[in-house]
């Protein structure tokens, strides 16, 4: 299992993942690149005060369902401060999300837009916008115990759906599973494979919804609802954990 920074001390819960995340400075390469993009802008959004710093996850702690991606886009969660919003994958992903159930709306233009996730959180690999959508191995460790934290820290979530092979490999590092126990099989990653975790849980894979796979066909609107639909019966079909006080399951103590 891979182990956080000494430097970086555990946390309670998610909202201090999520202030931990927006001051975060471990990443040189990364910060200067979303400072760049801040600065420069797209010409369609040159009205925008941009976000230009990392991306916390975000939806509902009580969440049963986790999903996983790659990185805020440059002049999407670099621009809005919400991952996958404001570009073509958000745009993918929210509406799935609406449609089966877990999102209050099937679009998302920023932070404040009202958007609520019901049984449902979202959170990245990297928090960071990086050049080319491709962070290092050594960034992807570097914010690694973000997620770790909010892996430990969502007590109720029993389906992961993993975005590209990226987010699936990350998932498995944070959630301790890259080297688990024998005779545990790493999960293999390709779209629409369902493992079973030794926790009970369930690790659903989808291709990226990427302009470059959605463009090509890669990944269809039939395959992504198939995600997602799975993803809806996996989560109705799960058995709850046993209670705990409300405060210890939203991460308040």
């Amino acid at each position: 299992m891979s182990r956080s920074p000494r430097h970086l001390r555990p946390f309670g819960s998610l909202e201090a993942v999520r202030r931990a995340v927006i001051s975060c400075e471990r990443c040189p390469r990364l910060r200067g690149h979303c400072r760049r993009i801040a600065a420069i802008k797209k010409r369609e959004f040159r009205d925008w005060t941009y976000w230009g710093r990392p991306v916390p996850g975000f939806g509902d702690p009580l969440a049963r369902l986790l999903v996983v991606g790659l990185a805020p886009a440059a002049h999407g969660g670099n621009r809005t401060g919400r991952v996958f919003t404001g570009d073509s994958s958000g745009d993918w992903l929210y509406e799935a999300l609406y449609r089966f159930g877990f999102a209050s709306r099937p679009t998302s233009i920023s932070r404040d837009d009202g958007l609520r996730l019901t049984d449902c959180y979202v959170a990245a690999a990297a928090r960071c916008a990086p050049p080319d959508n491709k962070p290092t191995t050594r960034e992807l460790e570097s914010c690694r115990p973000y997620l770790e934290a909010e892996i430990r820290l969502l007590r109720r979530a029993r389906v992961v759906v993993a975005l590209g092979r990226v987010a699936h490999e990350s998932y498995l590092k944070a959630a301790g599973l890259w080297d688990g126990p024998r005779p545990f099989r790493r999960p293999r990653f390709a779209h629409g494979a369902l493992s079973r975790l030794p926790d009970g849980n369930a690790l659903l894979c989808s291709f990226h919804p990427s302009r470059r796979n959605t463009n090509t066909g890669l990944l269809t609107r039939v395959m992504w609802h198939d995600v997602f639909r799975n993803a809806r019966r996996l989560v109705d079909a799960a058995p709850e954990r046993p209670r705990r006080s409300r405060a210890v399951e939203m991460g308040l103590e």
